[in-house]
């Protein structure tokens, strides 16, 4: 009896066990919720999106027309336009209804008789003359701004010249280049303050040198001889309207550092830097102004610096230039002109 009751006990226990356990949970690999990105919506250009147009010349300097088209298809692409570009622009060329904005650059279609045909196209003019601003024509204005530039231009060729031996090419009688030469002296005297110099000098620097109305342009070169030759000139600025290629190229034949406002297609030597407006810079800036449909403005190109030689304008010098630069156009540093 007390063996079937053991062996029962033991059934009964065995029973509990295998109900009552708890189950053992097995490691398996955690499953991470992911999320996929969805990639920003990217326009599709259909025909009725707006049309921008840039007319560039076709012989171009293709350095120059890549810039001018790269700033103006990332302009359009930000703003939601088609971008094409041609090379003259023609009346069928405005019968397009989805164009809105063109950026013409020289030579001229006779874009102050094409503007009022198309009233809901904004025209931007760069850089061609004898244009008004009014209506739907925005014109990039000419270059009001010498003074910056001489002072600059003062201030660079002081800061590369041995005990500041600096001068200026002026036209005789031109009151607008004798302001440009004190503007000229000023950024010298902005760089160095008082400029002392080791030596005895014989001639005051910047010392400059004017040229007759009437004189012949091959004989430029005496007159820059004798800054260079007699008075030791090592840095010159050329007043924009003596400033041809040949003189220039003439210039750089004479062992002279040369800042220019425009420098010719075959780099002379010893050209350190061009300060010329900045006309990319001017389209970023009235690109808002057109496409909302306001125009009829006149837009002044910010200067910049361009055409810089490194091995003469390091890059330490550059950014002291272009800080003085940033200054000017600030307001914060004055040529001290009126």
């Amino acid at each position: 009896m007390r063996v079937k009751f053991f062996f029962f006990a033991i059934c009964i226990a065995a029973i509990l066990s295998a109900c009552g356990g708890t189950p053992t949970e097995v490691a398996g690999p955690t499953v991470v919720p992911t999320h996929t990105p969805v990639p920003p919506a990217t326009m599709i250009p259909t025909l009725s999106t707006p049309l921008a147009l840039l007319v560039l010349p076709a012989d171009m300097d293709q350095a120059a027309s890549d810039l001018y088209q790269k700033t103006v298809y990332d302009l359009a692409q930000q703003a939601g336009f088609r971008f094409q570009v041609r090379n003259t622009l023609a009346p069928t060329d405005l019968a397009d209804p989805t164009l809105k904005v063109a950026i013409v650059l020289p030579p001229d279609p006779g874009i102050a008789a094409l503007a009022p045909t198309a009233p809901g196209v904004q025209f931007l003019a760069v850089n061609i003359p004898n244009l008004t601003a009014g209506g739907n024509l925005s014109v990039l204005a000419g270059d009001s701004q010498l003074d910056i530039s001489a002072f600059l231009a003062g201030y660079i060729a002081a800061m590369l010249s041995d005990e500041y031996h600096i001068g200026m090419i002026i036209p005789q009688g031109d009151p607008t280049a004798q302001r440009a030469f004190n503007s000229f002296n000023n950024g010298k005297i902005y760089y160095c303050g008082l400029c002392r110099t080791f030596y005895l000098a014989q001639f005051a620097y910047p010392t400059f040198i004017e040229i007759p109305a009437d004189e012949d342009p091959a004989r430029y070169g005496g007159y820059a001889n004798i800054l260079i030759n007699d008075r030791k000139v090592y840095a010159l600025f050329v007043y924009p309207s003596l400033a041809s290629a040949d003189f220039l190229s003439y210039l750089g034949t004479q062992g002279v550092m040369l800042i220019g406002t425009s420098m010719p297609e075959t780099r002379p030597g010893g050209w350190v830097a061009t300060i010329s407006p900045d006309t990319v810079k001017a389209i970023q800036s009235a690109w808002p102004n057109l496409i909302a449909g306001q125009g009829g403005i006149n837009v002044q190109s910010p200067l910049g610096l361009g055409d810089v030689d490194p091995e003469l304008l390091t890059p330490g010098k550059l950014r002291l230039a272009q800080e003085t630069l940033d200054a000017l156009l600030a307001g914060r540093i004055s040529t001290s002109n009126p």
